[in-house]
């Protein structure tokens, strides 16, 4: 059904159903002679082993989420952990999204080819409005993206430091809507700044005819943060919002998700990453949402909250 199954599965089980998919490539065909391959050739038995024997990566060369024919096991493993992972996030409270990819690579990079996606769209665009948080790989993302930054200092409001409104819509008509790439905000970071006014930014952009991503980098754990994302796609614009693997899955550092709301820009996203890519972050995920399954997750979700709300009554 590709949704994360209610239950966890065993440690063997797993390894069983990943036996299963490595045999379906084929580097690891009976018999199989790889004469001029490029990949699925591994010197060490240790690398194999590491990586259950699935060499190929994901994707192709034009496409990271299109399936590969020499390579029916990781692909197969490919589209599943995408459609699980999509399970999972409309667990977390984002219900009508409907479409998401893995990506090997950290939520910097990943906002990174959102912007390189937004270009073709709006080729005259040269800024990107930012509500402004201390964090150097959001602002590189956009450097690196090659377009400018245009930081929107927040406003103190008591003890939190919250979104200038205003200061965004002025600035919008200062430069002129047809020369902002898009509105880039956040949803969580450090203390005393809190998620930005995403409702009310996707409003504005919305109006202004804008896009809107979302650095939703610690979000999925957050029922807060993923409240804020559905309500904003539900009164205004979103067109995609970036949450890291580690930061939310318990996995190591080097994957993130794409996730939004149009699925055809989901897999223009997905059409701008050159070549394949590693199937590494996609494999740690898979196993893990298998491993806790849906309860498991939900779980900690629950346990998430209630420490809190127990180490915010101390902190008091």
């Amino acid at each position: 059904k590709g949704k994360c199954p209610e239950d966890g599965w065993d440690e063997s089980t797993i390894e069983l159903f990943l036996h299963e998919l490595a045999i379906m490539d084929s580097n690891n065909f009976l018999g199989n002679c790889g004469v001029g391959e490029r990949e699925g050739r591994v010197a060490s038995g240790l690398v194999a082993r590491r990586h259950y024997r699935l060499i190929h990566g994901i994707g192709r060369s034009g496409d990271i989420s299109a399936v590969q024919p020499k390579a029916a096991g990781s692909s197969l493993l490919n589209k599943l952990t995408n459609s699980v992972v999509l399970d999972i996030i409309k667990l977390a409270g984002v219900r009508t999204v409907t479409n998401c990819f893995v990506v090997p690579m950290a939520t910097g990079m990943s906002l990174t080819l959102c912007f390189l996606t937004l270009r073709h769209k709006r080729p005259k665009a040269k800024y990107i409005i930012w509500p402004r948080i201390d964090q150097k790989s959001c602002f590189k993302s956009m450097i690196t993206a090659g377009f400018e930054p245009v930081v929107i200092e927040n406003v103190l409001e008591g003890d939190e430091l919250r979104t200038d409104i205003e200061a965004v819509e002025a600035k919008i008509k200062a430069l002129g809507a047809e020369n902002i790439l898009c509105v880039h905000s956040t949803t969580s970071c450090f203390a005393p700044r809190v998620p930005d006014r995403l409702e009310e930014l996707a409003v504005i952009c919305a109006n202004y005819d804008i896009p809107h991503i979302v650095n939703n980098a610690y979000g999925v754990q957050s029922s807060k943060c993923m409240h804020l994302i559905q309500q904003g796609a539900r009164v205004g614009r979103i067109d995609a919002f970036v949450q890291s693997l580690d930061k939310n899955f318990m996995v190591p550092v080097g994957g993130a998700i794409i996730a939004g709301f149009n699925e055809s820009f989901i897999q223009e996203i997905s059409k701008m990453y050159p070549g394949r890519a590693s199937a590494s972050p996609s494999l740690d995920v898979l196993i893990t949402l298998l491993s806790l399954g849906a309860s498991g997750y939900k779980q900690l979700l629950k346990e998430r909250k209630v420490s809190f709300l127990a180490s915010s009554t101390f902190l008091k």
